[in-house]
């Protein structure tokens, strides 16, 4: 979900070296300041804006992509809910870091059950990647709106 000021603040004690923000910087509850924040905290900062009712296969590959370089830097993804981000999680950790479907998918069902659109868009970007949505134990519930 969205961190606050406060947990930002904590980060780089963590060992955090980026953040990557993919939600809309207008968001009901974003940080009007994150991008300055997290650069004067001595971090990387990465704003991928993701539109909620409209994510698109681009917009996980400009993630992904973000990801793969400096696979190293321990990064927090964060959205405005966690929706997205577990989203993108679930497709970057199946198709770059070999963790079985049923794994990272039973990961994202502990966080919320995308609605038609995400799930599409999972799908969608699973099937290009020549890897089935389908497993043993995959049950591909569609969130009401």
């Amino acid at each position: 979900g969205q961190p606050s000021k406060e947990q930002l603040a904590l980060l780089p004690n963590a060992g955090f070296e980026r953040v990557v923000y993919i939600a809309i910087s207008n968001s009901g509850n974003a940080i009007a300041d994150e991008d300055a924040m997290v650069k004067e905290l001595g971090m990387n900062y990465v704003h991928i804006p993701v539109i909620w009712d409209a994510p698109t296969a681009s917009d996980f590959y400009t993630f992904a992509n973000v990801m793969r370089h400096e696979p190293e830097r321990k990064t927090l993804l964060h959205c405005a809910a966690n929706y997205r981000a577990s989203a993108f999680s679930l497709l970057y950790r199946v198709l770059y870091e070999d963790v079985p479907l049923a794994t990272a998918k039973a990961d994202m069902d502990k966080i919320w059950t995308p609605n038609k659109i995400w799930n599409d868009l999972i799908h969608a970007v699973l099937e290009e990647n020549d890897v089935s949505p389908n497993c043993d134990v995959c049950e591909w519930k569609i969130a009401e709106d």
